[in-house]
């Protein structure tokens, strides 16, 4: 019958600290693990497709958002002043070949401009450029009531600006 001294007490105690060890190591591994952002889809903000119009300030702003489909999102937008069409713009969601979403903005008389979906709920769409002149930030919130607010903001010349729009879900 073998004999139970110090050596053989001590084997397991050696076993459950390497373990142990190993466990204390790998925690921080696995806690980026569970932490990491899984990347928000087109389906996660379909609440943006629709007509949303907005009349302020004697201008009348349209924003239109066909649903997803194919990967991307197409809209446009409209701003007619005393009965004459002041602004448009041409809009589009896509997802990226790395599963990113961009906001491609064209507005009238200027260049096009790519923004990242950097935040995104069931309420709420946030994306950003922050090399662009302005905005840098462009921000969708649905409301209940069928409400929609969207907000350009950044700095321009040094200044900070903040634009926002106040839309109603429009009747086809």
């Amino acid at each position: 019958m073998p004999t139970v001294g110090p050596a053989t007490q001590s084997r397991p105690m050696n076993y459950l600290l390497a373990i142990l060890l190993v466990s204390i190591i790998s925690l921080p591994s696995l806690a980026d693990a569970q932490t990491s952002e899984v990347k928000p889809t087109l389906a996660a903000i379909s609440w943006l497709a629709g007509n949303w119009s907005s009349d302020e300030r004697g201008r009348q702003v349209t924003e239109q958002w066909m649903s997803a489909a194919g990967g991307t999102m197409l809209g446009m937008s409209r701003t007619v002043s005393e009965g004459r069409t002041v602004d448009y713009e041409f809009l589009r969601l896509h997802v990226e070949s790395n599963g990113e979403i961009s906001y491609v903005a064209k507005p009238s008389g200027q260049a096009e401009a790519t923004f990242k979906l950097i935040r995104a709920s069931s309420t709420e769409a946030v994306f950003e450029n922050l090399q662009h002149d302005f905005p840098q930030r462009i921000t969708y919130t649905w409301m209940e009531g069928d409400k929609l607010t969207a907000v350009i903001e950044g700095t321009k010349k040094g200044k900070t600006r903040r634009i926002e729009f106040n839309y109603h879900r429009a009747r086809s």
